[in-house]
């Protein structure tokens, strides 16, 4: 069985009960790491909007992780993305992100940027074997107070062609 056949990435119209659940241990893990502003994460509400696609994972099944991308007129941005801990290392977290990338991608869009926290190690690690480098805050993030980005970490990668 290769891993594309043990994990499913599928669209999350709503915040279903699976969704709010990984949504809420993702929040719970940021909140015993930053202050709550150093956390941007958005509300699980704001997640569906017209512009963001949300997804949920399933690894034999059972839903493990989540991510959305926000798409905006010049670069797409990864939101809310979370894989348990009992799921990690078996391909789930780069399934998600090739996803998100592909959605971005579609859209038209040449970038894809995210923001999360110094203490997301084993995330900065995924970010960068997936072709992700660091870059200055972006977007809502640039206008910030620096205490509120104080332990950000900000990355991109040129998903496409065009220069926006």
């Amino acid at each position: 069985m290769t891993p594309s056949d043990r994990i499913r990435i599928e669209l999350a119209p709503s915040a279903t009960e699976e969704v709010r659940a990984l949504v809420d241990e993702l929040e719970t893990v940021l909140a015993a790491e930053y202050s709550p502003e150093q956390r941007h994460g958005l509300a699980i509400d704001a997640l569906f909007q017209p512009h963001i696609r949300f997804f949920l994972a399933r690894l034999r099944g059972q839903a493990v992780g989540c991510g959305g991308v926000a798409l905006f007129s010049d670069f797409a941005e990864v939101k809310r993305m979370y894989v348990r801990d009992a799921a990690r290392r078996q391909g789930v977290a780069g399934a998600i992100l090739a996803r998100l990338e592909e959605e971005a991608r579609g859209a038209g869009l040449s970038w894809l940027r995210l923001e999360t926290g110094e203490q997301q190690i084993a995330a900065m690690q995924l970010y960068a074997r997936a072709g992700f480098r660091r870059c200055p805050a972006f977007g809502d993030y640039a206008p910030m107070a620096p205490q509120s980005i104080a332990t950000s970490v900000f990355f991109e990668k040129r998903i496409g062609l065009r220069t926006a």
